[in-house]
């Protein structure tokens, strides 16, 4: 599990950069926070510990009384968007609640980052489209049958299909974590990182930014 500290952006598309020796470098543009702390979790009182944080703001109309009313008490506008990002106890107390976080705090360029969203929904498609299947040959007398999955299982023995076999259904809208994403700049006027890289879900979906779990970050 990625236990480093992250922000929640919202996807903007992609683009291109040229780098310091000319060349063209693909990236996608994230609009990184500002996110605010909206909540902590300790061990002594939660049995773990944790940050709440929230991005975005609620129109008022979709505001409820008690949620309206929890978010007076401390100060914070009403996000669109909270996440809970686990973290040691030691980098919890760094942080208290109402404080703003923003792109430059947390990242900076040449780092790695895992990215989770959510994967665009193509609804439900066959086999050739959610699995990559090469189709059926479509000669020799084939008749109406050249994009289907083919044999699902044996006759006699064991006479049932396996669980998790690759059949037709519901495909994207998952939920999906790309990591190891290079940071090539943060822009940190605007707040935007560009990122090395494809990033999951359409454009203006909201994404969480974390330091890679699995890679080893270069000295600062």
């Amino acid at each position: 599990m990625n236990t480093n500290l992250g922000l929640l952006g919202k996807k903007l598309g992609n683009t291109q950069i040229f780098t310091d020796d000319g060349e063209v470098q693909r990236v996608t543009v994230v609009e990184v926070g500002p996110c605010v702390v909206v909540g902590k979790r300790t061990p002594e009182k939660h049995g773990y510990s944790a940050l709440r944080i929230g991005f975005g703001a609620k129109r008022a109309k979709s505001v409820r009384k008690p949620e309206a009313g929890l978010y007076a008490k401390l100060g914070i506008e009403v996000p669109e968007v909270v996440r809970e990002l686990r973290l040691p106890p030691e980098v919890v107390e760094k942080y208290e609640v109402g404080q703003k976080l923003s792109a430059p705090e947390v990242f900076r360029d040449g780092m790695f980052v895992d990215v989770q969203g959510t994967s665009k929904g193509r609804g439900y498609t066959g086999v050739m489209k959610r699995h990559n299947f090469a189709g059926y040959k479509a000669t020799h007398g084939a008749h109406e049958y050249q994009r289907h999955g083919g044999s699902i299982g044996m006759n006699m023995t064991p006479g049932r299909v396996f669980k998790g076999k690759k059949m037709a259904g519901q495909h994207g809208n998952k939920t999906v974590t790309v990591l190891n994403l290079k940071v090539a700049k943060v822009m940190a006027d605007e707040g935007l990182l560009l990122l090395q890289g494809s990033v999951p879900g359409a454009r203006g979906s909201v994404v969480l930014l974390r330091s890679a779990a699995k890679k080893k970050q270069a000295s600062a």
